[in-house]
């Protein structure tokens, strides 16, 4: 079994930036409205200085493990 095939992506929208270079974001994909995630920015992003603000939407990469806490690999172009 890979590592990536429990992986579940949503889609999401920045609310809130927190200390420790984590995001508060609130799920847009359905069946997920209704959640909120504390996330953290993925290594590529990092890595080429990918800015996030509040407001942008973002792919999210959750853990069926852990559904409170993400990893945010794409921010989409306005």
């Amino acid at each position: 079994m890979s590592k990536d095939e429990n992986i579940v992506e949503v889609e999401g929208r920045v609310k809130e930036i927190l200390p420790g270079g984590k995001f508060l974001v609130a799920l847009t994909t359905e069946g997920f409205e209704s959640m909120e995630l504390t996330c953290q920015v993925s290594g590529k992003m990092r890595m080429y200085s990918i800015k996030i603000v509040p407001g942008d939407r973002v792919t999210i990469e959750i853990s069926p493990h852990n559904l409170e806490f993400g990893r945010i690999t794409y921010r989409h172009r306005k």
